[in-house]
């Protein structure tokens, strides 16, 4: 088997998992490190640390998000993710991966290097946004004594992810409420029949609201938003550590709080590696030609 027909696989959630044996079945070669499961497959092997991955694979699939982790190298040590890809990459490697860091976006393009960032792909994105829309719903619904049904459902920000989960909490007769800095946002979330309130101004509905779903990666539940929530209210935070709530007040307040990182490669793992792999194998094919 040569450099150029293997795919190798690091780190990831069960997603890495499904993709690896969705690639299996499909008959390339694979080469891992560090996934979550063991793999027995023929066409497997196991890398003993990044620096064989990136020596022997041309493709390299990263885990989303792309982080900044030390890793295990083939002699035991300990070294920086990004410093071992900017190291070994050369302008036949292709990396995929979501969230990449400009550090290693920059060691592509000077070294020649195709990188993709599968997140900015907006179909991948958007399918993102479902699988984790419907894991949102579903810790919520884990995490408090009430129904949806009629409740009152506050969305901070209406990006991708907030667009989907304020349709499928609508769907399921909650009344919702959409929260954004933009008014170009609010009026969007107005057409599609939600309340709007501007983000500025939330602090009067709080003590209403039964379940708060925050999308926005900046500290929006202070301690003088979390003063004026009920007792009984859930809070569901998907937006990027170290998410927008101050989860130390939470605590020490008996506030429900939870930050829900990484939900499809939780709760829907294997479709969101089906729609990867598609991805991938499209890319594969398009710089083969």
């Amino acid at each position: 088997m040569t450099y150029d027909d293997k795919i190798g696989i690091f780190g990831g959630d069960k997603r890495y998992v499904y993709m690896a044996l969705s690639l299996l079945d499909k008959n390339y070669h694979v080469c891992s490190f560090r996934l979550l499961n063991r793999i027995e497959h023929r066409n497997h092997t196991e890398a003993c640390g990044l620096d064989e991955l990136m020596k022997t694979c041309r493709i390299i699939i990263s885990p989303i998000p792309l982080t900044k982790d030390l890793v295990t190298v083939s002699d035991g040590t300990f070294c920086s993710l990004e410093s071992i890809i900017a190291g070994l990459l050369n302008n036949n490697h292709i990396i995929v991966g979501g969230m990449i860091p400009p550090v290693i976006e920059a060691a592509c393009k000077s070294k020649g290097a195709f990188c993709c960032d599968l997140m900015k792909n907006d179909r991948i994105a958007v399918m993102n946004a479902i699988a984790t829309a419907e894991g949102a719903i579903m810790e919520a619904i884990k995490n408090s004594d009430i129904n949806l049904h009629h409740s009152n459902c506050l969305i901070l920000g209406y990006g991708r992810c907030g667009r989907v989960i304020a349709d499928k909490l609508r769907g399921l007769s909650a009344v919702t409420i959409v929260a954004d800095r933009d008014d170009n946002a609010l009026a969007y979330a107005s057409a599609a029949g939600h309340a709007v309130v501007r983000l500025m101004d939330i602090k009067s509905i709080l003590p209403g609201c039964h379940y708060i779903f925050n999308t926005i990666p900046a500290l929006i539940m202070d301690q003088e938003h979390l003063k004026l929530v009920s007792d009984n209210v859930v809070i569901i935070d998907i937006a990027s550590a170290p998410g927008g709530v101050d989860y130390e007040y939470a605590l020490n307040h008996g506030i429900n709080a939870k930050l829900c990182l990484g939900i499809p490669g939780k709760v829907a793992p294997k479709a969101s590696a089906d729609i990867l792999v598609a991805e991938i194998e499209a890319l594969i094919k398009e710089r083969s030609g």
